[in-house]
């Protein structure tokens, strides 16, 4: 579903990815580890279409994804440090406004809009204005609003950030179901208790570079161990 090649970005003239390649397969959740500043962020902002990288190549769905990014846009759902929540729109608002740009309409959209509400415990503050959320109640929104349109591609940049226990537990069930249901899931965290009970592949990106790839035993202790290897080469 995604296939990346030799993925390089610069920001002035300190590079930020070189040469990365990864292939991910409709079914496969993948989870993107390493410290801050390695690189996780800018690779699923262009694997999203939303920065060009400055080499490489990139397709979706075996679409050219940087000849064609407004085509590919419409099947990924992406979680960042944005929230892109409108605070003066309540939280059905937003999501009607969003299932608009993906070209939702009427019934099917309201009831899309109240699944993902549902799906995220949202429901009953469907007719709140989103200022009025906590981190953790926006955290949500945000998630609900990259569901929305039922893409089958799910990125996702530090999704566990404000989620108490249950709706951590929550979005666990839900990446675990995408995959299930044949999306491909990417995931970048430095929170490794949670969420990587479902895993296909760990990859543990260091200074922009791919040096790692785990496939088996996603423990936290085995993946805390791998970081802390990595950071004293």
């Amino acid at each position: 579903m995604i296939r990346a090649e030799r993925l390089g970005k610069r920001y002035g003239v300190r590079p930020v990815l070189r040469g990365v390649s990864l292939e991910v397969a409709r079914g496969e959740f993948v989870a993107v580890l390493g410290a801050n500043g390695a690189g996780k962020t800018t690779l699923l902002r262009i694997l999203a279409t939303l920065v060009r990288p400055d080499t490489g190549t990139l397709s979706i769905g075996d679409v050219d994804a940087l000849r064609q990014p407004q085509r590919v846009r419409q099947w990924v759902g992406l979680v960042s440090h944005q929230s892109l929540i409108y605070g003066d729109l309540t939280a059905a608002e937003n999501l009607r406004f969003y299932g608009w740009l993906y070209g939702l309409r009427g019934e099917q959209l309201e009831a899309r809009i109240e699944w993902a509400l549902q799906r995220m415990n949202l429901w009953p503050r469907r007719n709140d204005r989103a200022r009025t959320f906590s981190r953790g109640m926006m955290q949500r929104l945000t998630i609900a609003r990259a569901i929305l349109h039922d893409p089958p591609v799910l990125l996702l940049d530090e999704p566990f950030t404000g989620l108490d226990q249950s709706a951590a537990a929550s979005l666990s069930a839900l990446l675990h179901e995408a995959a299930l249901e044949g999306r491909a899931v990417i995931m970048t965290t430095h929170e490794i208790h949670r969420g990587l009970e479902h895993l296909s592949r760990a990859l543990i990106l260091r200074d922009g570079q791919i040096v790692h790839e785990q496939r088996k035993d996603f423990s936290p202790q085995t993946l805390t161990a791998l970081l802390h290897d990595d950071a004293h080469r």
